[in-house]
């Protein structure tokens, strides 16, 4: 049995505000991969921030078409997991000096922000 996205948000089982949130990180890391695209920097790294990155969401598009709720909680622990790999480049990048100081606090904390929303999501479809 396939859930479909309309069930998925209309019985409450994902919270609306993970995958908005998702889609605004996303942007901001589209934006962010633009921009060092233009500058030139580290073109290898700025490619996988941005798969990374942009994958949180499509990951959490995935977990809309779960198959059963062990199939969603992985699926969301997916996202969790891009995450994670998001937040790596994204310090390697300021490591790097491809960043601005205002550039890499700003994206990090909407990273760290994503990284604990998909948490408390993962926590409450385990529990729930």
């Amino acid at each position: 049995m396939v859930i479909y996205a309309n069930n998925i948000y209309n019985s409450g089982i994902m919270d609306k505000n993970v995958k908005k949130k998702s889609r605004e990180f996303a942007a901001k890391v589209v934006q962010l991969h633009k921009q060092l695209t233009i500058r030139k920097k580290e073109g290898v790294m700025a490619d996988e921030l941005l798969r990374s990155g942009a994958g949180i969401g499509a990951d959490l598009a995935k977990a809309e078409c779960a198959l059963n709720k062990n199939d969603l909680v992985a699926k969301v622990y997916k996202a969790l997991s891009d995450c994670a790999e998001a937040k790596y480049w994204l310090e390697l990048l300021n490591d790097a000096g491809s960043l601005t100081e205002f550039e890499f606090n700003d994206i990090l904390k909407e990273c760290d922000e994503m990284g604990k929303l998909l948490i408390a999501q993962i926590k409450a479809l385990r529990t729930g």
